[in-house]
């Protein structure tokens, strides 16, 4: 945990929630436009940088289109386990190299998770077998991502001025939608969409390096992967440093006529970490991050109680989350 950290509460100090907040607008805006934006040193903000970087708190990594990790869209999954089995399911689905997201429960199931099948071949594999032969595993709910709606890349620390924003945004990459048809990269440029997944700030300077090309191919390569939303540099970093204790997924059931409505707006609340239209027993997943308690209270009966057409909805507290974004978050607990 970073030394910087406030006593007690484990958040971030104010400084450090700022430059989390300039990066989230402009993941790869440079040094100095962050250090001007914040009104610090560019020094001070490739210093605050490192720190959270190496101290395992914040990673700027680039989001993949779903066609450049795996085949098809992704599912949801909800499994059940056997008594005192949860931690240790939650474990070994952490190790299978389909899975995105994965974490202990209490509510609809004991674990939660998201996975991605890598081949055509190999989704009944991976969901009706694989998954199911865990040992703790008593039963499983699969459900087919069939639209995202809000990517994590598009929430927000809300702690900027508007004149700061305006700054950062011109240092931004071109908001692009995802694509919607299977996405066809060449070698060179796969090597580069999985470089950007792991670095998101990489230079072309960095990838010539790694290409063994030169700096005008990696910055062509690096550009297209960006101007064409296949990869969506964003800020990964635990909620809970920035204050919000509480991660919960909400699994609305929703009348057919107010689906796009219901997810459309979910999409825009400010919890959204993701939100999808899904196949199955749902019909809209929102996965979202609240101060406290009182902050999900609000949100289910305030908030999804405005919306018309919602018919019911399960919550998924999220407990502890073994991975995020193929990341294996263990070795940092």
């Amino acid at each position: 945990m970073s030394t910087d950290a406030s006593a007690g509460t484990g958040e971030l100090e104010p400084e450090d929630l700022d430059l989390v907040a300039a990066l989230q607008v402009a993941p790869r805006a440079p040094l100095a436009a962050l250090a001007s934006t914040l009104a610090v040193s560019s020094s001070t903000v490739s210093r605050r940088m490192a720190r959270l970087e190496s101290d395992g708190v914040l990673r700027v990594i680039g989001q993949l289109d779903w066609s450049v990790t795996g085949h098809g869209n992704p599912w949801h999954v909800w499994v059940n386990a056997g008594p005192g089995r949860g931690r240790q399911v939650a474990t070994t689905i952490a190790e299978l190299p389909e899975s995105q997201l994965v974490a202990t429960t209490a509510g609809r199931a004991d674990v939660y998770c998201a996975v991605q099948a890598t081949e055509r071949n190999a989704l009944q594999d991976l969901l009706g077998e694989r998954i199911a032969a865990i040992g703790g595993v008593d039963s499983a709910h699969s459900e087919l991502v069939l639209r995202g709606v809000a990517l994590a890349d598009s929430w927000r620390l809300h702690r900027l001025s508007d004149e700061q924003l305006d700054i950062l945004r011109s240092h931004a990459e071109t908001e692009q939608l995802r694509t919607e048809s299977p996405v066809e990269l060449t070698e060179d440029a796969l090597r580069v969409a999985r470089l950007l997944r792991e670095h998101g700030r990489i230079t072309a300077a960095q990838v010539a390096r790694e290409l063994g090309s030169t700096q005008s191919t990696a910055y062509r390569l690096l550009h297209q992967l960006l101007e064409r939303g296949i990869v969506r540099p964003r800020v990964e970093i635990e909620p809970r440093l920035l204050g919000y204790g509480l991660e919960a997924v909400v699994a609305l059931t929703v009348a057919p006529g107010s689906i796009r409505a219901v997810s459309e707006s979910l999409g825009r609340h400010p919890s959204a970490r993701y939100v999808s239209v899904v196949g199955g027993n749902s019909s809209v997943i929102h996965q979202g991050v609240f101060r406290d308690e009182d902050g999900l209270a609000e949100f289910l009966t305030g908030d999804l109680g405005a919306l018309p057409g919602v018919l019911s909805f399960d919550v998924s507290v999220l407990l502890d989350v073994r991975k995020r974004y193929w990341r294996d978050l263990t070795a940092a607990q």
